[in-house]
């Protein structure tokens, strides 16, 4: 466990039913191991219709659990009404509080870009209709996911859940008005157009993620990931970006509260 942080954090993007979490115990027990890290808050994110209706049932278990709904970019071979319908009653419950992760992935071959793209301009136009942040999925498709935003109209509120682009793509999405959103990769000692773009993005425009169970932070990656491993995270940030680490925790949970409208951490 790592050393419990100055002051709360908010795990922005993490998968508990792959971190095995099954019921409202699990969802317990791996809420109370952040906590004890100082990881007060997590986000749930669906990447699958099953997977949606579970996190929108674990947000309602425990109140430091919120959830995000969508159909993952890899999964939208087969997208058609039904799940549109689905995913919309989900994503307009209260305890719901961004669509996601929808976007583009151009890594795995498992939907043709065309399905991927008509799905993520469906997603834009859900975040806008009800009014809730969009949380992108971008892996190897940082101009078409920045085309497609502008194409369609952004949301008030874009979240790049894992953000993966260099300097260049920071700053435009910066310029955009866009949250940049960083997992345990900024970690990684390979990761240095990573770890400059995160020294640009200014303070209320950064959150901190695990992606758990994947992408665990150095030094251990490779490991199952949980959401107290953003504490390594957040440590790794403060350090790289010359800031203080209390500053940095209060910076990314102000940004979390906002983002995704969560309860201040003054008012429980």
């Amino acid at each position: 466990m790592p050393d419990r942080l100055p002051a709360p954090v908010v795990d922005s993007h993490t998968h508990l039913d792959a971190c095995g979490a099954v019921t409202a115990a699990d969802v317990a027990e791996l809420a109370d191991r952040a906590a004890a890290a100082g990881v007060t808050r997590m986000v749930t994110v669906a990447d699958d219709l099953d997977a949606a209706r579970w996190a929108a049932r674990a947000s309602t278990w425990d109140d430091r659990v919120w959830a995000a709904v969508a159909i993952h970019p890899t999964r939208t071979k087969d997208f058609g009404e039904a799940e549109q319908s689905e995913i919309e009653r989900l994503a307009r419950q209260d305890r719901v509080v961004a669509v996601g992760e929808t976007g583009l992935d151009y890594y795995w071959d498992y939907s043709p870009p065309d399905a991927q793209q008509e799905a993520f301009r469906w997603h834009i136009d859900l975040a806008k209709r009800i009014g809730k942040p969009l949380m992108i999925h971008d892996r190897d498709a940082h101009s078409d996911v920045l085309r497609i935003l502008d194409e369609e109209g952004a949301p008030e509120t874009v979240v790049f859940h894992c953000f993966s682009g260099d300097e260049d793509i920071a700053r435009r999405c910066v310029d955009a008005g866009y949250v940049l959103s960083f997992a345990g990769t900024v970690t990684f000692r390979n990761a240095r157009a990573l770890q400059a773009a995160a020294k640009l993005v200014p303070s209320g425009q950064f959150l901190v993620e695990t992606d758990a169970p994947f992408l665990t932070p150095h030094p251990f990656r490779g490991r199952p990931n949980e959401p107290y491993c953003t504490a390594y995270t957040v440590h790794f940030l403060a350090d790289l970006r010359s800031e203080d680490l209390e500053g940095v925790c209060s910076a990314v949970s102000q940004t979390a509260e906002r983002v995704f409208r969560l309860p201040s951490v003054t008012s429980g």
